[in-house]
């Protein structure tokens, strides 16, 4: 998959934004980028397009600047010229297509029927754009044609919002949603930007889901360990399962049987795409987690990584739900 691609699938949402007046370009940019978002799919509909993307792109040269709803390879030139990293598309247009291809732009035409998906595979696409995703059927419709089409993967748009977002992320050939709930034409045309950043940031938590899964307290030996958890389950009825390296008092407490990360132990978050949460906490939050403590799955799956450093006395790692 395209490195632009690949990025895209580490933030997991696309803003869809319209913007009408070139002065809204900056603020706009800088809503999502504070919001967590520095990514955005400004459509080539309207005449403030181009020069939206130009100084969205000169203002935030990091930023992952598209256009979107491109229909022909003339439009794909003055985007690129403007500074898109990315074409995106309403339908399938071979024309357009091919033109990006040419000129090593990556493209996610859209598709929504065996059909398409075929001519894009034909001319070496692995990721298409599922357009009108609700409408075409939604995430069922997607895992349907995802059956036959083992190498293609989707970026839904249409009718995406804050409640049905991780219900498509959920499925692994879903690299990223579009949409345009956090950064609707009404909220930037009133300039409510502070509100843009709100929405912004909740649907980056929302796609993130981070909960706390448990809490390990670091036991000196074995003994010790058995004992904290059955104190556990003798005050609170939370039932005692041993494990190799630690015993559980029900789902949230964890003795462990010799000391490790933290002083006092570890505190484990729970998240909806460790691998996508990795890539926000350090991208975004500026937290790199300490590969070095990563654990794999027996499918080589990302399912553990600690964080550097400690929180009170505790460590921190991330689990995948």
């Amino acid at each position: 998959m395209n490195d632009i691609l690949t990025k895209i699938q580490k933030i997991g949402i696309v803003p869809v934004v319209v913007i009408d007046d070139v002065k809204d370009a900056k603020p706009v940019a800088k809503a999502l980028i504070d919001g967590g978002l520095p990514v955005a799919e400004v459509t080539f509909r309207t005449d403030a397009a181009e020069e939206s993307i130009k100084v969205m792109s000169q203002e935030y040269p990091d930023m992952l600047v598209g256009a979107g709803t491109v229909l022909t390879p003339e439009q794909v030139d003055r985007a690129v010229a403007a500074g898109a990293k990315f074409i995106v598309s309403p339908g399938f247009n071979a024309d357009v297509v091919k033109h990006c291809l040419d000129i090593n732009i990556p493209v996610a035409p859209g598709c929504n029927n065996p059909s398409q998906m075929e001519q894009a595979l034909a001319l070496g696409l692995d990721v298409v754009k599922f357009f009108p995703a609700e409408q075409s059927g939604g995430i069922k419709a997607i895992k349907a044609m995802a059956a036959p089409y083992v190498n293609l993967k989707f970026m839904p748009t249409g009718g995406i919002n804050a409640d049905n977002i991780n219900d498509y992320l959920a499925f692994d050939k879903v690299i990223a949603c579009g949409g345009s709930w956090m950064v609707s034409s009404k909220l930037i045309n009133e300039g409510n930007f502070e509100k843009i950043t709100e929405l912004t940031r909740e649907a980056v938590m929302k796609v993130q889901g981070f909960e706390l899964s448990h809490i390990g307290i670091n036991c000196m030996n074995e003994n010790e360990a058995s004992f904290t958890a059955n104190y556990f389950e003798r005050l609170f009825d939370f039932k005692v399962k041993e494990g190799n390296s630690s015993i559980f008092a029900g789902k949230f407490i964890e003795a462990m049987k010799t000391p490790y990360l933290g002083q006092k132990g570890h505190i484990a978050i729970s998240c909806n795409n460790i691998e996508r949460a990795v890539s926000y906490l350090d991208d975004i939050v500026g937290m790199k987690a300490d590969m070095s403590t990563a654990k794999y799955d027996a499918k080589g799956k990302l399912k553990a990584v600690y964080l550097p450093g400690e929180i009170g006395g505790f460590a921190v790692h991330l689990v995948q739900k």
